[in-house]
């Protein structure tokens, strides 16, 4: 795709009060693609910007879904750089192949997005006092009930099929509570190079999880499995004795390669996680 498609496409983003001025120089500055490919037989969509109440304020997101008829929901948590340009990309397109997708600011009580100065290449320093607030179950799971029961709402969401949901870095975890707060309606998890998944804790999202339903997708970056190598194996012996469905791999791709406005995108791994996405939402 050349640069001038990826320049047209980030004016609109700043047009439409996506990104801001600075934001929009660091990602033409960095030379970052934001443009992923085409949904073959991509369905019509129709997308906003929404606001939902919580329990703790009114989180600002972003709903797109199928123009027509009804459709199985999807809950997207992105990572520490927050809802962005790339997020609405990717829930974009997640739509077009047919879902009702809701992307979140997980840093509403703090600030509206865009949370991130120089979008995903913000240093994380910069964005740990708005991260370590939302770092525990209560505030997650109750976020989560809140999104939830507002996709319940929605006339594009059909309530004959399960909900889906996802989350990137530290939104793994976000997704994972996602399913034990909503244990009868969450049939699906996914999580991408996600941060926190295990811990010692009796609280820990992968226990949480484990008692539920939800089939799962977690697709570990290669260097947090270097970092803490026994992870998958925790994560593979509880959900094989919870009996849960899980697709457990660690990919080559560095922590990150996701989004495709990431500094460490790495497209093979990014498309791959997309394929086996796209298998785990058959479920739902």
């Amino acid at each position: 795709m050349c640069d001038q498609d990826h320049l047209e496409q980030t004016k609109e983003f700043e047009a439409r009060g996506w990104v801001t001025r600075r934001q929009f120089g660091a990602i033409v500055g960095a030379g970052i693609a934001l443009m992923l490919p085409k949904v073959v037989n991509a369905v019509a969509v129709t997308d906003s910007d929404v606001t939902i109440k919580t329990p703790d304020g009114t989180c600002d997101a972003y709903f797109v879904h199928p123009t027509t008829g009804t459709a199985a929901a999807v809950l997207i948590w992105p990572d520490i750089f927050g809802l962005r340009p790339a997020f609405r990309q990717m829930g974009k397109r997640l739509a077009e192949t047919g879902y009702s997708v809701l992307v979140v600011n997980p840093f509403y009580r703090q600030q509206k997005a865009p949370t991130a100065s120089k979008g995903a290449a913000t240093p994380i320093p910069e964005l740990l006092p708005l991260a370590k607030p939302i770092q525990n179950a209560t505030t997650q799971m109750s976020d989560a009930k809140a999104f939830t029961a507002w996709l319940d709402s929605q006339a594009s969401v059909a309530k004959n099929r399960k909900i889906g949901t996802q989350g990137y870095c530290m939104g793994g975890p976000m997704a994972f509570r996602t399913a034990a707060a909503n244990p009868d309606r969450v049939g699906a998890v996914a999580s991408f190079h996600g941060g926190g998944l295990v811990s010692k804790e009796p609280d820990s999202p992968h226990l949480q999880a484990s008692k539920t339903k939800a089939a799962l997708l977690i697709a570990i970056a290669s260097n947090d499995d270097m970092r803490a190598p026994d992870e998958k194996t925790v994560l593979k012996d509880t959900f094989a004795k919870s009996g849960q469905p899980a697709e457990i791999e660690v990919y080559s791709g560095m922590h990150g390669w996701c989004p495709p406005d990431s500094t460490v995108y790495k497209m093979d791994d990014a498309e791959k996680a997309w394929t086996r996405l796209l298998e785990l939402y058959k479920k739902l």
